[in-house]
């Protein structure tokens, strides 16, 4: 069973707007959360709400995706989700992917394509991406809606997050529900647990006893405890598969032309594009010489990088 961020989930559900709102779309008159699980019961989206958006006289279908890091997978849920959903209801919803860290270098996917064996059929889809780490914490903050207000601890923060945290914990104080104020807290401190190992600084949030008091304490915890410990095993795999090619392309051309193909393991090691490495893999079996393939591989192949 997929393992889903009730923390995330559960502002989907109740303050969805507000991540509408992080992705500039304000133009909102009206909004409800809907059932995400839809056709098939093991590659679900986040979440999917409705929305009326002003002057305009139908509504809108909106997946809201939450993902922990930049991974190349957010492409792959992406268009799993937007497929479910098209398969569900018949119409093409937007797609909102938000990215809670920073990604470190990393290439963010921002959109994907796949085509047919012969290259005559191509599904490409395109979402918009939200990453909190680019945006100002103060911005947040300043926010109308308090359900914006929890994301602030994972957004950009000049200096120390103190003020951050203690703004967060009083407009939660004075804003929020009487039946959301706990849960708005305890999200907060598990989303601030994602960038802060600081039992103090998360105390500014709220003391163990909120979260023990909130509904969510259980599932947060085991959930990003059993995310993280998901990405990763994926991570691992991913590279694991990556050497195996990378060393398979080698063992070939070193078969054929000798040892000399060594040479080429740190720039075969640096293309992360999947698809190219399977282009060399088969260039390899049948290259006339090293020199063939070493113009193949080029120098900018280092720099090819996965959509």
């Amino acid at each position: 069973m997929h393992d889903y961020d009730k923390s995330s989930k559960w502002l989907i559900q109740h303050h969805g707007l507000a991540i509408l709102w992080l992705a500039g779309i304000t133009d909102v008159v009206k909004w409800k959360p809907l059932q995400a699980e839809v056709v098939q019961p093991r590659s679900l989206p986040d979440g999917l709400i409705m929305v009326w958006r002003a002057g305009r006289s139908e509504p809108e279908l909106f997946i809201l995706e939450i993902a922990t890091n930049a991974e190349p997978r957010i492409a792959e849920q992406a268009l799993r989700d937007a497929a479910l959903v098209y398969l569900d209801r018949g119409v093409m919803p937007e797609v909102v992917v938000l990215v809670l860290r920073p990604r470190g270098g990393r290439n963010l996917p921002r959109s994907i394509e796949l085509r047919g064996p012969r290259g005559t059929t191509i599904l490409n889809l395109q979402w918009r991406t939200v990453e909190l780490a680019e945006i100002p914490a103060q911005l947040l903050l300043e926010a109308d809606d308090v359900g914006v207000v929890p994301w602030a601890t994972v957004a950009h923060i000049d200096g120390p997050p103190e003020a951050v945290f203690r703004r967060c914990r009083e407009r939660i104080d004075r804003e929020a529900e009487p039946g959301e104020k706990e849960n708005l807290i305890s999200v907060s401190m598990v989303l601030a647990s994602l960038r802060y190992n600081d039992r103090w600084l998360l105390n500014l949030l709220g003391r163990k006893t909120n979260m023990i008091e909130s509904p969510l304490l259980q599932e947060l915890k085991e959930e990003w405890t059993r995310e993280a410990a998901r990405e990763a095993k994926i991570t691992a795999t991913r590279e694991a598969t990556h050497k195996e090619k990378v060393e398979s392309i080698l063992d070939n051309l070193d078969a054929r032309f000798g040892s000399r193909s060594s040479a080429m393991e740190k720039r075969l090691a640096a293309i992360e594009d999947e698809a190219r490495l399977r282009e060399l893999r088969k260039f390899a079996a049948t290259c006339a010489s090293l020199k063939d393939f070493r113009d193949e591989l080029g120098p900018a192949s280092t720099r090819r990088k996965s959509k």
